[in-house]
């Protein structure tokens, strides 16, 4: 069930905080405006200071951080403490900040709690158009009634444009790209590419294959959609296998576990949300074991939603590179 906003508290939050603006700004605010920011899907937010509150998805709060603005994070909404979804977050203080993720499907948001932390601006990101990343249609109905909507748009970007992208709106946002803890991390993250690369070099012909689980099928991710794996095949040579078929969207091809041997494997690079727990499962798959992947513990976290910051990811291809080259 979504939360409906009933106390008359929250009625009048929403007349006072509405004032502050949109998401749905037809561009003619105050020339004036103190913030004027108009987001990856061409949405104009202009406000009459610079926010100082805000409301973030979780990993995109995490990059945040990254970039200098953590004081201004007062709620995030999505994943945060479960099995396998630390890394998304690595580097929030989540004890720091309010959960305000509902507890209803997917996307549910607590609208309750939002109003309570009075926001001058919601943040999220967009994987797939339209659908907004951990917010559904009806909680970002509410949430654009309290504050604007800012959207970073992951959709058919490149790994450096989708960490350029959270930059730029951490810019306007009043993060410091010149401060020296910014520039070490684009060059921590130019670092960890060539480590990447070099390992891509010395897999010679060994293939690699990435995927998820879960208990009905098995997701083969396919490196043309993720921006991540892209990069990685693209630009550094790791040789990770294409899909035949990939299903709508893109995103992966879904096998049956009784197909899991489709393509062969000598690594496997698996979707660190599962968690232990899913890790326990796949191996378990009588048919997936039988790959050399699996017949050689050959398995390498791989952190499929991760903060969008050049921090970030030079720690994961860090990781990256340590883990594959313990199988050279």
């Amino acid at each position: 069930m979504k939360r409906i906003l009933t106390a008359a508290v929250a009625a009048a939050a929403l007349l006072t905080m509405s004032a502050c603006g949109s998401s749905d700004s037809d561009g003619g605010g105050d020339d004036a405006a103190a913030f004027s920011f108009t987001d990856d899907l061409g949405t104009k937010i202009e406000l009459d200071e610079v926010p100082d509150r805000l409301v973030v998805q979780s990993s995109v709060a995490a990059a945040l951080t990254d970039l200098g603005l953590g004081d201004k994070i007062v709620g995030v909404f999505g994943p945060l403490k479960a099995d396998g979804d630390a890394a998304q977050v690595a580097g929030l203080d989540i004890d720091s900040v309010e959960d305000v993720t509902g507890g209803g499907d997917y996307g549910d948001i607590d609208t309750e709690k939002v109003v309570g932390l009075e926001p001058d601006l919601i943040i999220t990101s967009q994987y797939l158009s339209p659908q907004l990343w951990y917010m559904d249609d009806a909680s970002a109905a509410d949430l654009k009634k309290l504050a604007p909507i800012l959207v970073v748009d992951f959709d058919g970007k490149t790994l450096p444009e989708v960490l350029d992208g959270t930059e730029r709106a951490a810019k306007a946002l009043g993060a410091d790209l010149e401060g020296s803890e910014v520039t070490a991390s684009h060059d921590a993250f130019d670092a960890a590419a060539d480590r990447v690369e070099q390992v891509a070099t010395d897999l010679g012909d060994r293939t690699i294959l990435a995927g998820s689980y879960s208990p009905d099928l098995f997701y083969v991710s396919n490196p043309k959609v993720s921006f991540d794996l892209s990069y990685w095949v693209d630009e550094l040579g790791l040789p990770i296998t294409i899909p035949d078929n990939p299903d709508e969207g893109g995103y992966f091809e879904s096998l049956s576990w009784e197909k899991a041997d489709t393509y062969p494997a000598d690594v496997f690079l698996y979707d660190d949300r599962i968690g232990e727990a899913g890790l326990t499962a796949l191996k378990g798959e009588k048919v997936f074991s039988t790959l050399d992947a699996a017949a050689n513990d050959a398995y390498v976290p791989w952190t499929s939603v991760a903060p969008p910051s050049y921090q970030a990811y030079a720690d994961l291809m860090d990781r990256l590179a340590d883990d594959l080259g313990a199988f050279l």
